[in-house]
């Protein structure tokens, strides 16, 4: 199983090459799943994997012009702020041992899980469904959306362990008036703000890491990142985009079904 574990790897940093998201929805289940890592410390070790893999990302896009650090910088301040809240505060007094019924017990990994595979369900339908490209967008900046968003956004990675690349994309379209190319680097690097940052205060908290590992997946994944960053100029990743999102939808159904009946 590791061996598709690494396989799996490099399509974390593809995926975020090629449409500049969804490698996050990736990295938890194949730590999980694949590599047999506790659901709670998949999150952590997805916070690096990720944010190192999009840091590589958003440099080739600021070579290319690709980046806006202003709106990224306005996003991921909320953001940092709400993910270090979750993860300093929330998650360590969240019980292993939630509730149970009869025989069935809610456990904090659980909790996690279904989380985790209820927001792959609900990323798919909007990587599925065809962007409307003549839709209006906002004159100016607007800075309290984008607050707002990133606070929520902020919300998520710091539970998940997954950047939200989904969710950013289509907030700097819309509330930063970015042209797509522009969105996908600036997201990138706002993933990898957050990520990188939500990391550090996890090892500040004294999780437990293992850096060799975490270094062999992290290489992995930015190879991925280097290939998904070299295709995009080739592939349009728009139209890679409603596949990707099938695969997402099943994986988040199996996710479901695994977690609660096939226990």
């Amino acid at each position: 199983m590791e061996y598709i574990g690494y396989f799996a790897s490099i399509l974390i940093g593809l995926s975020l090459g090629l449409i500049g998201g969804g490698g996050s929805i990736l990295t938890v289940p194949v730590l999980v799943y694949l590599f047999k890592i506790n659901p709670e410390s998949a999150t952590s070790y997805s916070l690096f994997i990720v944010g190192i893999s999009a840091l590589v990302g958003s440099y080739g896009h600021y070579k290319f012009g690709n980046l806006r650090i202003k709106s990224a910088l306005i996003f991921a301040f909320p953001s940092i702020l709400s993910l270090l809240f979750i993860r300093k505060i929330i998650l360590p007094i969240i019980p292993i041992s939630i509730f149970s019924i009869n025989d069935f017990v809610v456990s904090k990994n659980l909790l996690i899980m279904i989380v985790f595979a209820i927001l792959m369900i609900v990323a798919s339908f909007s990587m599925i469904k065809k962007s409307n490209k003549d839709v209006e967008k906002t004159k100016k900046l607007d800075y309290k959306k984008l607050v707002v968003i990133g606070f929520l956004i902020g919300l998520v990675t710091g539970f998940l362990g997954a950047g939200g690349g989904f969710l950013i994309i289509p907030a700097l379209l819309f509330f930063a008036n970015l042209p797509m190319k522009e969105a996908v680097g600036t997201s990138l690097l706002i993933i990898s703000i957050n990520s990188i940052i939500g990391f550090g205060g996890d090892v500040l908290n004294g999780v437990q890491i293992n850096y060799q590992f975490l270094f062999i997946i992290s290489v992995i994944a930015i190879v991925g990142m280097i290939i998904g960053t070299v295709l995009s100029k080739k592939i349009d990743g728009a139209k890679l985009k409603p596949a990707f999102g099938w695969f997402v939808l099943i994986m988040g159904i199996y996710i479901i079904t695994k977690e609660t009946f096939l226990k």
